[in-house]
């Protein structure tokens, strides 16, 4: 059974910095994409980054210079720098993931997002001006 379990979430003043992580436990898949999603109160979830299991990334234009996705395959584990917060980036964020294929070229959008299988339960990023 695939899990995935977030942690790393907190608060922070404005231009402070944090790192998620996911661990993935459950699945061997050699080609995926995983990926970061966020959902503020009375919001859509709206997606942040992916990464592919050949190190493509993909940003949303609202985090990008700001959020680095990466992974350590080793670990099992999936991470989100996220550098330079604004109070816009509070939401609780979550991992996704999407085994045995690339991610979809529309991977933030709805459609896209019911492409990813598995998720986790969320870990909250509060951000204060």
């Amino acid at each position: 059974q695939v899990q995935l379990e977030e942690s790393g979430g907190g608060s922070v003043q404005a231009s402070g910095s944090l790192r998620l992580s996911c661990t993935v436990s459950g699945w061997t898949a050699s080609t995926y994409c995983m990926g970061w999603f966020r959902q503020a109160p009375e919001m859509g979830r709206e997606g942040v980054a992916t990464i592919d299991s050949n190190g493509h990334t993909n940003y949303d234009g609202s985090v990008r210079g700001r959020f680095t996705i990466s992974q350590d395959n080793a670990k099992n584990t999936l991470y989100l720098q996220m550098d330079n917060l604004k109070p816009e980036d509070t939401a609780m964020y979550y991992c996704a993931a999407r085994p045995r294929y690339y991610c979809p070229y529309d991977a933030f959008s709805p459609s896209g997002r019911t492409t990813f299988a598995y998720w986790g339960q969320g870990t909250q990023v509060t951000v204060s001006s």
